[in-house]
């Protein structure tokens, strides 16, 4: 299942701030939890967190759980987020030029504390642990294409996390992140 891209700059600017973004990943990994769960898992304030949340769910990115007795939990509205500008749309690009960039600060933020412990990890996750950097020459409807077929081959994998019963026992939440861009002219890598 893939969610629709999100184009709109005022939904992009709503969530392109670094404790909305945490607080996702929060609850993507938890699948529901409460502001003062959540507070504990970033280190910031139960009210902070409380209204982050309320303006995540304002703007349709999250939205109230079952109630557990008096706890009042959240959780995500999509598994995935894919934004995307629309040219038609005045302010969307830059809005997801921002979004995008603290995507990837948040994205390398993870990757910085993961690959900071990869060897206090078993030797399974150790080999599982890979940065995959590919330099290509593709049109944008190719890259569109690939985007699709990852999305396609990483679909199973993210469908456990809505049935975590259904993956084997040594599974562990795992982040797999995709950039496509094309190079800045002048600026092309050489991976």
């Amino acid at each position: 299942m893939t969610d629709a891209p999100i184009t709109d700059p005022i939904r992009m600017r709503a969530l392109a701030h670094p404790l909305r973004l945490r607080l996702m990943e929060v609850l993507a990994e938890l699948g529901e939890a409460t502001a003062t769960e959540c507070a504990a898992r970033v280190d910031e304030s139960v009210a902070s967190c409380s209204f982050h949340l309320r303006q995540l769910a304002k703007y349709g990115f999250v939205e109230p759980a079952e109630r557990r007795g008096r706890e009042k939990p959240w959780r995500r509205t999509s598994r995935a987020l894919t934004t995307r500008p629309d040219l038609a749309v005045p302010g969307s690009l830059d809005a997801a030029a921002e979004l995008g960039r603290q995507q990837l600060l948040s994205t390398v933020r993870r990757a910085e504390a993961a690959l900071a412990r990869v060897g206090d990890e078993p030797a399974g996750w150790v080999d599982a642990t890979t940065l995959r950097t590919h330099a290509v020459l593709a049109t944008p409807a190719e890259l569109v294409a690939l985007a699709e077929a990852i999305d396609a081959l990483v679909a199973p994998y993210a469908d456990r996390r809505d049935d975590p019963a259904s993956a084997p026992a040594d599974a562990r939440p795992a982040q797999v992140v995709t950039v496509m861009h094309a190079d800045v002219p002048g600026e092309q890598g050489t991976a």
